[in-house]
């Protein structure tokens, strides 16, 4: 035998174990949760046993680094829990109910749409030209992270404008000074959610300053108002910002898995194993070459329009994209450098490109569905408010939503469950509405900036370049180290307001 047909052999022997194992642990799971499902009293709360199907995505995610496919065992096992023998027409009807929602098909057209828009930047030569530009001002590794951290500070209307865009401006450049994907992707998402919180003329301070009026924190009218007034208060999104930019300045150093990772890229290879070497490869090129000024303004000018459509439809990306991408189309077709056909076929694969990351998100608004069915919310906040003083609520309100953000990627849909209950426990114990607002915006914003599943997590790692574990891993050190010095300071300010 060959030592080639001995390796064959044996990588064959290796395939079919791990199959066997993950049939073995697959059936494992199932009669678990079945056995959980036959024990429970019907019309009963379901406790602590309410956490189960979140806590296996957890740890499936973190054994096979597989986001999605980790979510639809959870949510499958959440509807084993719920009815162990009937599991197709649940299924079918919670992921159709999933697709209706008008939330999703926001997600999925913005979403596909920035793939397409990025992928006309790719295609008609600009997006080198721009690179080429930014090298010319932008002279070592430390100012490339600088600036794509500043550049990030100033797209700060949508997380997910931030996270494609800037990744896609200044992916090239990080590349030439030798910076990770996996901290060019850390550095974006620590500008996103972070970023949108504490400025006003967000879409995050755009829902929760509506959320806050429908729950009676604010009058009608005056939730922008009243959300402001907490921005001094979202510690976690500060100490992000400020851990990022000490990162960047090359003050704090390469932690953990980013040690690594920044080691393999100063050998001269940014780009991880398992990615492509470009994530969004066209077969069609431009038809004529331009000038490098012209180059500069065919990238320049459709994202300064895609900005500024944005916030003139009322901070909508959806409707920013649309224009932008029509606007893109004739301007290229214009100048020749490409054609109709072309253009069209290039906006179809970036809604292609962005079509797992996608995926994902709709997994976590199925995930979400299945926890609300069983209580997990509401159980563990009613759990934790009878044992909390005015001093301490704030802080543990943080932590215990951090967690659940975390664990469910709902950096929205959970709080319109929380809130209802958050905020008269808060009113009796007398903590200050500002300080709970904070905590709760901090809480939101840790849990999308952390979470290896969340949308904002997805897209700076599909936008840097690297998979959605890797940017996990990397990031999480430095999340957690600025979500312990969120809890301190959320004990302090709880102690000296209350």
């Amino acid at each position: 035998m060959s030592e080639k047909d001995l390796e064959q052999n044996v990588n064959s022997m290796f395939s079919n174990t791990k199959a066997f194992f993950s049939l073995a642990a697959i059936i494992a799971v199932y009669i678990a949760f079945l056995i959980i499902s036959r024990t429970h009293e019907a019309d009963t709360p379901w406790g602590m046993y309410s956490l189960l199907p979140t806590l296996l995505v957890l740890v499936a995610a973190i054994v096979t680094r597989r986001p999605f496919e980790s979510m639809i065992a959870g949510c499958v096992a959440g509807l084993v829990m719920l009815n162990p023998f009937d599991l197709v027409s649940p299924f079918s009807g919670k992921i159709s109910e999933v697709l209706g929602d008008e939330t999703i098909v926001w997600i999925i057209l913005v979403c596909g749409l920035m793939g397409g828009f990025i992928q006309l930047l790719e295609m008609s030569g600009c997006l080198n030209g721009f690179s080429e530009f930014l090298k010319k001002i932008i002279k070592n590794r430390r100012q490339s992270m600088v600036s794509t951290a500043i550049l990030g500070l100033i797209i700060f209307i949508d997380d997910y404008l931030n996270c494609l865009a800037v990744s896609t401006s200044v992916k090239k450049l990080t590349d030439y000074y030798q910076v990770s994907r996996e901290k060019l992707a850390y550095i974006v998402d620590s500008t996103a959610a972070p970023m949108c919180i504490i400025v006003p003329i967000s879409t995050w301070a755009v829902f929760f300053s509506g959320l806050l009026e429908e729950n009676g924190v604010a009058e009608e009218g005056t939730g922008m108002l009243t959300y402001i007034s907490a921005i001094p208060y979202m510690a976690y999104a500060w100490f992000a910002l400020l851990i990022v930019f000490l990162v960047a300045f090359g003050i704090f150093g390469d932690w953990g898995p980013m040690k690594k990772a920044e080691a393999r890229a100063k050998q001269g290879q940014p780009i991880p194993d398992g990615v492509a070497a470009e994530d969004l490869v066209s077969q069609h090129k431009a038809k004529k070459e331009v000038s490098f000024g012209r180059n500069i303004f065919n990238f320049a000018f459709p994202m300064l329009l895609l900005i500024a459509s944005t916030i003139y439809f009322e901070v909508d990306l959806l409707q920013g994209a649309l224009l932008t991408c029509f606007v893109t189309v004739i301007l290229y077709w214009a100048q020749g450098i490409l054609n109709f056909e072309d253009q069209v076929e290039g906006i179809f694969k970036g809604f292609k490109v962005m079509l797992y990351p996608l995926s994902t998100v709709v997994g976590g608004f199925f995930l979400k569905s299945i926890n609300d069915d069983l209580g997990m919310t509401t159980f563990i906040i009613e759990t934790i408010a009878p044992h909390m003083t005015a001093a301490t609520f704030p802080a543990v309100i943080f932590a215990v939503m951090a967690f659940l953000t975390f664990a469910t990627s709902s950096s929205w849909g959970l709080y319109v469950i929380a809130m209802p209950i958050v905020f008269p426990v808060a009113a009796t114990l007398g903590v200050s509405t500002p300080l709970m607002i904070g905590a709760l915006l901090s809480a939101s914003s840790f849990g999308s900036h952390a979470c290896f599943f969340s949308d904002s997590s997805l897209l700076a790692a599909q936008g840097a370049g690297c998979t959605p574990m890797q940017h996990a891993f990397t990031q999480f050190p430095y999340a957690l180290f600025g979500a312990v010095l969120a809890v301190i300071t959320f004990v302090i300010l709880g102690s000296t307001m209350a």
